[in-house]
């Protein structure tokens, strides 16, 4: 198994321990857990056990149902004042585009570090964030369009951008491998 493998297995792993024990401190069963993110009770159940290999998408459905951001239900936590992380790679399709969560911030709300790279042709289309939040890109080698409220922007190596996240939006990688820099402050 590869390094990449290891940290997208540990995250797996790690992400469902962390919705367990909040879902269970929160004293809600299963099935209550997955009415509130809109996920079928079998989903849900595979995520708690480290099975299933759930989407960005539906990790937030879930950090919003339980009260907390992303961050809280991904990253390692640590009260520690300086912190390493190691990068984890939260989603990749087939083609090989993939996003590595490198850090996040330790309060609810805090800052969170990625890295994405799409495959030529490649697209990712986001569902809307809550209310108010935030995200700047930094491209740093291909083309991305940017798309949001049916604006599109086309970003090359060393641009960058805000983007109100809390609407529907979409990466894309029209001709060439392109890789960005991805800094998103949820709402708090």
């Amino acid at each position: 198994m590869s390094t990449d493998e290891n940290r997208s297995t540990a995250f797996i792993e790690r992400l469902g321990r962390e919705v367990r024990r909040r879902r269970q401190a929160g004293g809600m069963t299963v099935q209550t857990l997955a009415d509130r993110a809109g996920l079928s009770r079998r989903m849900l159940t595979q995520i708690e056990q480290g099975t299933a290999n759930p989407s960005l998408v539906t990790v937030d459905k879930i950090a919003h149902a339980l009260g907390v951001d992303f961050a809280a239900l991904s990253a390692p936590s640590s009260t520690e004042p300086l912190q390493v992380s190691e990068p984890t790679e939260v989603w990749r399709n087939d083609a090989g585009s993939r996003a590595v969560l490198h850090a996040a911030g330790s309060r609810r709300g805090g800052p969170e570090l990625w890295e994405w790279t799409l495959q030529p042709g490649d697209r990712y289309n986001a569902e809307p964030d809550p209310s108010g939040t935030e995200e700047l890109i930094l491209v740093t080698a291909g083309i991305l369009v940017l798309t949001a409220d049916q604006q599109a922007v086309t970003l090359t190596p060393g641009m960058s951008a805000r983007l109100a996240s809390d609407r529907t939006y979409s990466y894309a990688a029209p001709t060439n491998r392109t890789t960005f820099i991805r800094v998103v402050h949820p709402t708090t």
